[in-house]
């Protein structure tokens, strides 16, 4: 779920899992065979033929080669047999009692849900507030969780307090819930949609009458009516996604293989190293920001402002900050992330905005600033809203055309076999099922989530929605949200089916389409900006949750959990990040008041994206500075094409840039591009060394970098937040810049 928030909802980059046990997930193909569809038993397939062949042989040659015959064949299947249980998970697990739905949702799980919660809200509001690229820190969650509760089962058992061991079905509880938490950090929109409605965001933009600055209040209020629905919108479907069509969800089933590796014991000695190597560099990260923090007692202070690359580099915001946290995300990106945001940086500031500069006077008034939207600033972010939806809407068509075309062929498949998938209803009994399959699907429908309680849920609380919404945005009419949530059932339903197909969640996609649609359908005369941001919250949300439940539940299939121990779970992490995520968002607002302009260490990129497309939505194009619209056509027209020869070339098309991805840097600049690459970089060099070890142990490093950079965030607002500030500022000066400060001083 953690989303590469402006790639991940666009993309679904996945878990990125570089760890041994899961490296086979990275290839859909080869993901473990006895969840393909239509795979049937290798063992009793050859078996039935070997039993053919040797009647067959028996007629011709006679009894005497019988006994020969005989026992090749009996070898021969007993061998095959022998390697089904070596490959099976389950038959690993078949000595342990798997506890019931209740009793896999325990006090101890949500406790250290709740912590890590808290924790990953931190790491994923600061990437939000920074540049919006959120990587999948599912590695470090599963490691913590099961780190945590193992050391508490450890030191009750040796105080033998313990009544009940940790399972891995109480560790899948305890990732869903985590996942569920800090994932409201993101759909939240606290970095787009939401922040974008306030005042400073609006007075950045062509319209600043329509605003509603952050309240807790109401964003707390706000995220309680829209978070749930799409939790119940897809409940009735999880029999048909997971027995049914097979439908791989290649992010939960890798969760799925780490919790279950965790459990066994070579993986769990794995995964005590894996934390000590987190803990490690979680400890130096922290420290170094800890230590990055008394140089910054202005803006543009400290080693953020550190001309590495020169001083004209460093005016075009090429240098390297010292940011811990995003060499991090660049080890756990694919390469080609990283070096599209280069690319996409080099492209934008390298190139493209030194020579728009040059026509200030004849392209757009003198004078106007860097920061306004009818100057150079209006190039930089409507031309990055070109990219994003011209790459958005050919993902869009592309994952929903194969979601229909698999849908259809399922469907006719299963007309074949005259069985048509009914949500309450067992599945017919296949004898050809693996062991593993048996035992799960067994597990699986054993504790049934009602029909009837999942449409109650969603018409219950679509109904107290639709009668709060309007009396937090008065903008977003009554039938706006009917008209929404009347649709928002089948939009999640093609959201989590290609979820399930391609890995790519689209709940951004079908956000921008309400921003649009809402957002022109209210009219500028009555409040469209707020009215379609509000809706692409509303959106967002029921999309989003929705592909998140399901790959929850391909979680506990594999897990053995129960479907209801995930509902709940996803339920309790939800409640729980309603509150925490608004909570810790209000002191990122609090403490830096400089949140969400461009030069702020927060710039939050996307608030201010996501509004100039409500505009765009509500006024049109007349507003853009002149041949910015013709740009906007032309970079639109490249990213379909991007995307288009990328898919011709099929595997080599792994080496194609991502639009989406060299968007990011056209705002904000590529400073955090050259930290990426710079993570990417380490990672080829340890994969060189030591391939083993770095597949190993890369996460785990990645992550600590991560969590102990994002954490050190709370220390510095709460610093922030009681006037104190830094002793020192660091500042690097040109030559001619320096002689002039000491003659300045020096009378």
């Amino acid at each position: 779920m953690f989303p590469l928030s402006g790639l991940h909802h666009d993309f679904g980059f996945g878990f990125n899992l570089f760890i041994t046990f899961t490296f086979s997930l990275c290839h859909p193909p080869t993901i473990n065979t006895r969840h393909a569809p239509l795979q049937l038993n290798p063992l009793k397939q050859k078996t039935k033929f070997n039993n053919q062949l040797e009647s067959s042989m028996m007629a011709q040659n006679g009894s005497d080669n019988e006994d020969e015959h005989g026992e090749k064949l009996r070898e021969k299947g007993s061998g095959m047999r022998l390697k089904e249980e070596e490959g099976s998970v389950e038959r690993v697990f078949q000595h342990l009692l798997v506890p019931s739905w209740r009793n896999q949702l325990t006090v101890r799980a949500f406790v250290v849900s709740f912590a890590l919660s808290i924790l990953f809200s931190f790491i994923v509001m600061k990437l939000n507030l920074t540049t919006g690229i959120i990587p999948s820190l599912n590695v470090s969650a599963g490691l913590l969780g099961f780190f945590f509760v193992k050391t508490w089962t450890k030191f009750l058992e040796k105080s033998n307090f313990l009544r009940q061991p940790f399972t891995r079905q109480e560790n899948t509880v305890i990732q869903t819930c985590v996942v569920a938490s800090s994932g409201i950090a993101f759909s939240g929109g606290f970095g787009s949609y939401l922040f974008g409605m306030s005042e400073e965001i609006a007075n950045q933009s062509t319209d600043t009458s329509d605003f509603k600055d952050p309240k807790l209040g109401w964003i707390i209020a706000f995220l309680f009516v829209v978070s749930f629905l799409g939790l119940f919108s897809v409940v009735p479907l999880r029999k048909i996604m997971i027995i049914d069509f097979k439908l791989t969800y290649p992010s939960g089933t890798a969760t799925a293989h780490l919790i279950n590796s965790f459990h066994t014991p070579q993986g769990a000695k794995l995964a005590r190293k894996q934390v000590k190597m987190l803990g490690k560099f979680f400890s130096f990260s922290f420290l170094w920001g800890f230590f990055q923090w008394f140089y910054t007692a202005t803006d543009q202070c400290g080693f953020q402002a550190f001309p590495s690359l020169g001083l004209k580099a460093y005016e075009n915001r090429f240098h390297f900050d010292f940011s811990a946290i995003y060499v991090g995300v660049g080890m756990i990106c694919p390469y080609i992330i990283n070096i599209s945001v280069l690319l996409g940086g080099i492209l934008s500031w390298g190139i493209m905005w030194p020579l728009i500069k040059t026509k200030e006077g004849d392209w757009f008034a003198k004078g106007l600033g860097d920061g306004n939207l009818r100057g150079i600033q209006g190039y930089r972010v409507f031309i990055a809203i070109a990219l994003i939806l011209g790459d958005g809407l050919y993902n869009f068509i592309k994952v929903l055309t194969h979601t229909l075309w698999g849908l259809y062929h399922q469907i006719k498949e299963k007309q074949r076999e005259n069985v048509l998938p009914v949500a309450d209803q067992d599945s017919p009994s296949n004898p050809q099922l693996s062991y593993d399959d048996q035992r799960r699907i067994q597990l699986f429908l054993k504790d049934q989530i009602p029909t009837w309680f999942a449409i109650a849920g969603y018409v219950a609380i679509a109904a107290i929605s639709t009668a709060t919404l309007p009396h937090i945005f008065p903008q977003l009419k009554w039938y706006f949200i009917i008209v929404i949530y009347l649709i928002a059932p089948t939009l999640a339903f093609c959201n989590a089916y290609g979820c399930g197909l391609t890995d790519w969640s689209l709940a951004s996609t079908y956000g921008k389409l309400a921003i649009f649609t809402i957002g022109a359908w209210a009219g500028a005369a009555h409040g469209g900006v707020l009215a379609g941001l509000a809706a692409c919250g509303v959106m967002m949300n029921i999309v989003s949750t929705a592909s998140d439940l399901m790959q929850d539940f391909k979680t506990g299939y594999l897990t053995l959990a129960s479907p209801r121990s995930m509902f709940v779970s996803q339920i309790i992490g939800t409640t729980m990040g309603c509150i925490i995520s608004p909570c810790v968002f209000w002191i990122f607002y609090k403490a830096f008041p400089d949140l969400g302009r461009s030069t702020s260490e927060y710039p939050a990129p996307y608030a201010i994206i996501y509004r100039n497309m409500a505009i765009l939505g509500v006024q049109g194009f007349g507003f853009l500075p002149k041949n910015c619209l013709l740009l906007c056509y032309i970079f639109f027209a490249a990213a379909v094409a991007i995307n288009l020869f990328k898919d011709f070339l099929g595997k080599k098309g792994r080496f194609v840039p991502l639009p989406m991805a060299m968007a990011i840097p056209f705002y904000i600049g590529p400073y955090f591009a050259i930290d990426m690459c710079v993570g990417s970089l380490i990672l080829y060099v340890w994969e060189r060394i030591n391939k083993a070890k770095a597949d190993a142990f890369a996460p785990a490093v990645a992550s600590g970098l991560i969590c102990g950079d994002g954490i050190w965030t709370l220390p510095a607002s709460i610093l922030a937040l009681v006037g104190v500030k830094p002793p020192i500022c660091m500042k690097f000066l040109s030559r001619a810049a320096n002689a002039r400060v000491d003659a300045f001083l020096g009378n």
